[in-house]
């Protein structure tokens, strides 16, 4: 498993110095999880980033700390590097990595 790591105020806001820190290799990310909507992990990704929610409930694996993990996800969504559907592989696969299940709303479009 992945190590979660501490994030700060400054890391969720403007993403960190080494995103590569943050986000497993490219080669230890499972294939599926580069396709287009490959699994349901990588909708919530793309959801989340393009529309935003308005509810999220996780169902964290035991021993993984919720919302240090979110905001491990958060500060990799947020930094310019590398391209997106590296961010989203890498945030699909980290999410399925800590979390059992998920359910969340897509903000409505106005």
């Amino acid at each position: 498993m992945f190590q979660i790591k501490e994030a700060t105020g400054a890391d969720i806001a403007f993403g960190p110095r080494s995103v590569k820190e943050w986000m497993p290799k490219p080669t230890d990310i499972p294939k599926q999880f580069y396709d287009f909507n490959g699994t349901k992990w990588n909708e919530l990704v793309a959801e989340w980033f393009f529309c935003g929610l308005t509810s999220l409930e996780l169902t964290p694996k035991e021993g993984v700390d919720k919302k240090k993990a979110l905001a491990h996800i958060k500060t990799i969504m947020v930094s310019f590097e590398p391209k997106h559907e590296d961010k989203e592989a890498a945030c699909a696969f980290l999410l399925s990595e800590w979390f059992e299940d998920a359910t969340w709303t897509v903000k409505p479009r106005e």
